[in-house]
């Protein structure tokens, strides 16, 4: 390892693998293809992904510069010595040791950065690998899945939602869109009206006669998801939807946004992802959803990815349909979430004659 020279670091954007400038030797024609291809590789990853990989990138140098130590060329051990410190905590800055997942993902930065610099970074190498091997095995804690929203946990938020106002109709076709087509809560937010009318859209909607169609841009491609109408007008998406779109005067453009002047004012922004998340954790804490834990607890309970669980909880269908609403690639996926609604369904023991 290096020692002195302090690590480049990343100030706020993550790096491209291309020149933030044309490159001298490439013929000046070619700097219009040169800015489409950074558009090209900036589409490659979303906004959230690229922000967590530069925070991981800063956060990695920032320690390798209190260590006194060079972040290049890439080092196997450098790196197996920090994932060693985000798991201990002690030396990383860090109210408290870095959970698994976490340092996966910092790794899964690190991978990342150093290739669009031009330098691989061997994640298999043994200073790397077996340290992460390690780390799983020590602290590796089961997975804490977010409560589910059930139907009727979901009707007593609707209900504590204010139908006057344009904040209170947008909240409401956000919870049942978001429920009814198990969707994720970047998903809720980058919908937008139609077809192509925003750069940083994720999908869009058609509505029609029998319901409601989702088109969705994902890792792997495109998708549709199916909404159908529901069997009253007070919870059904569409109606829903239809209405907010009508009374906020939107009809083109993002789906969701933001509502100002104490919520008579809609706005021309893209709601945040993490609106998503306070509005489950608001509307279930206002209706006492789980009223037998402390608020604390249901607090930590509920996030936007409740309403996706709770449609693969609560819905009594075929698992293939469920599966491809929610998009996942394996069965076992929406078996995870079957398995929790069916705990105890069948009692072994007493069939047993115990």
């Amino acid at each position: 390892m290096e020692m002195g020279r302090a690590p480049e670091e990343l100030s706020a954007e993550a790096p491209s693998p291309l020149p933030a400038v044309a490159n001298p030797r490439l013929p000046a024609h070619l700097d219009a293809l040169a800015d489409r291809a950074r558009d090209y590789v900036e589409a490659a990853s979303s906004a959230n992904t690229r922000r967590a990989y530069a925070a991981d990138w800063k956060h990695f140098c920032a320690w390798a510069r209190r260590q006194g130590l060079d972040v290049f060329p890439p080092d196997p051990q450098l790196v197996g010595l920090y994932i060693t410190a985000c798991a201990s905590g002690k030396a990383t800055g860090d109210k408290k040791p870095n959970s698994v997942s976490t340092i996966e993902r910092r790794l899964s930065s690190l991978t990342w950065n150093y290739a669009q610099r031009g330098q691989p970074l061997d994640r298999k190498d043994r200073h790397i690998a077996t340290v992460m091997a390690g780390i799983r095995n020590s602290h590796a804690k089961p997975p804490v899945q977010k409560e589910a929203i059930l139907p009727e946990n979901l009707m007593a938020m609707l209900e504590t939602l204010d139908r006057g106002t344009l904040r209170g109709l947008r909240d409401r076709a956000m919870l049942l869109l978001g429920f009814a087509g198990g969707l994720r809560r970047s998903e809720i937010v980058g919908l937008d009206v139609g077809r192509d009318q925003t750069e940083d859209g994720r999908g869009w909607i058609e509505v029609f006669e029998k319901g409601l169609l989702v088109t969705l841009r994902g890792k792997t491609g495109w998708r549709e998801v199916e909404i159908g109408r529901g069997s009253s007008d007070t919870t059904c998406p569409v109606v829903a939807l239809e209405t907010w779109l009508k009374l906020a005067r939107i009809a083109h453009g993002p789906l969701f946004r933001r509502v100002t002047g104490q919520g008579k004012k809609v706005g021309s922004e893209r709601l945040n992802d993490q609106e998503v998340a306070r509005l489950v954790k608001r509307a279930a804490l206002a209706a006492g959803v789980r009223g037998d834990l402390s608020e604390g607890e249901r607090e930590q309970k509920f996030a936007g990815h409740s309403l996706r669980a709770g449609l693969a909880s609560s819905a009594e269908v075929d698992e293939r349909y469920v599966q491809k609403q929610l998009g996942h690639a394996s069965a076992e996926m929406t078996r995870r979430y079957q398995r929790r609604r069916d705990r105890f369904r069948v009692n072994l023991t007493k069939a047993s004659g115990l």
